[in-house]
């Protein structure tokens, strides 16, 4: 991280990735130094809470007392954004727009406030653009952004080329053409038969004057698109994979991972998180569970005898909870030796491959974050 200027943290939905998106900040921001900025463009906003932020859609810097708090003395500053979508969208149309009275009708149009507001795919596009915006203003040092789950982070690497052949689509040409002087040729003649049949005249009208304005933007949101692709591929960015080692996670992680190469992008690391402690594959104390289960009939009667430290309970009872609890842990030991041959063949990929064990509580504020850095750090 030390030689990036952008790092990107992807990964599947439910890992950490939020979490771990603040931890490499954190970190970055208390022992590397510079100006650190952690963006998360995450729907569940839960790294305001870490970082001890109301929800707001703005740049914020993490206080010394926060650091103080959590016993560390940073040596640069943490910042931190939450992306608003519809204000980075507004702006976006006040600086592509051919003049203000086009940007005005493009903001004050039902169906892009729609767009803008609800629409999936328009937070993956104007994630990147943000990211863009930030570093083309060079403020900081390094940007950490945090990304939407695996499926979600897959569109935001193709949102610039999305937007960009959007704007060469037949689609958009068919709804383009001037339907209110039904100019439209043979070729576009089935599709508005079609669609005012089932949108209707007024509606489809909507669309089209939406669209008509829309397109001219297109020389702005195109060129745009090609530079962030090109940022992407920077030498000076990279990305981190965070999975947890269950089966659905890890096969999304080596999913992404494999599609990383194939666009051009580094994959810097892999952040395996809420993995098993390697004493669970300990033979000393698999031994000893096992001797723990075979002998629990006699350790009930010993331990819930007169003077015994169980005294009082039932013998009976005891002796189950002894069982499972020896059963229990050979268990999570097969468990454990599942994850340990799974990060193996992980490890091929990245150059760096880092362990966040199962933690005693949920990560909910800086103390919280730094532990987790610090496992990634080591």
């Amino acid at each position: 991280m030390a030689s990036k200027e952008i790092v990107v943290v992807c990964g599947p939905g439910g890992v950490g990735k939020t979490t771990v998106a603040a931890a490499l900040a954190s970190m970055a921001a208390s022992y590397q130094g510079g100006k650190v900025l952690v963006v998360t463009v995450d729907p569940a906003r839960r790294l305001s809470q870490a970082l001890g932020f109301e929800p707001l859609h703005r740049v914020q810097r993490v206080t010394g007392e926060a650091f103080a708090g959590a016993g560390v003395v940073p040596r640069g500053e943490l910042w931190a954004e939450m992306l608003d979508t519809k204000a980075s969208w507004d702006a976006l149309v006040s600086r592509h727009a051919p003049d203000k009275a086009t940007a005005r009708r493009i903001l004050d149009n039902p169906l892009y406030k729609n767009i803008s507001e609800r629409f999936v795919q328009s937070h993956d596009y104007i994630a990147v653009e943000r990211l863009f915006e930030l570093h083309s203003e060079g403020d900081y040092d390094l940007i950490v952004v945090d990304t939407p789950p695996t499926r979600n982070a897959v569109d935001f690497l193709l949102a610039p080329q999305r937007m960009a052949e959007f704007f060469s689509s037949r689609l958009l040409k068919l709804l383009t053409v001037p339907y209110r002087s039904h100019l439209a040729d043979a070729a576009a003649r089935p599709f508005y038969y079609v669609a005012d049949r089932v949108l209707g005249t007024k509606f489809l009208e909507d669309i089209t004057e939406f669209f008509i304005l829309f397109q001219t933007l297109s020389d702005g949101f195109v060129a745009r698109a090609k530079e962030v692709e090109r940022l992407l591929a920077d030498r000076r960015t990279t990305f981190v994979v965070v999975s947890t080692l269950e089966t659905v996670p890890v096969r999304e992680a080596e999913a992404f991972l494999r599609l990383l190469p194939t666009r051009g992008l580094h994959a810097g690391g892999l952040v395996l998180n809420r993995v098993l402690p390697s004493y669970m594959m300990d033979l000393t104390l698999s031994r000893r569970a096992e001797e723990l289960s075979q002998r629990a009939g006699e350790l009930a009667l010993e331990l819930s005898s007169d003077g015994g430290p169980l005294q009082g309970y039932d013998a009976a009872l005891v002796e189950r909870v002894l069982k499972e609890l020896g059963n229990n842990f050979d268990n999570v030991t097969v468990v454990a030796k599942r994850e340990a041959a799974q990060r193996a063949e992980l490890a091929r990929t990245p150059s760096v491959v880092a362990d966040v064990p199962e933690l005693g509580e949920d990560v909910h504020d800086l103390a919280g974050v730094l532990e987790v850095g610090r496992w990634v750090w080591s």
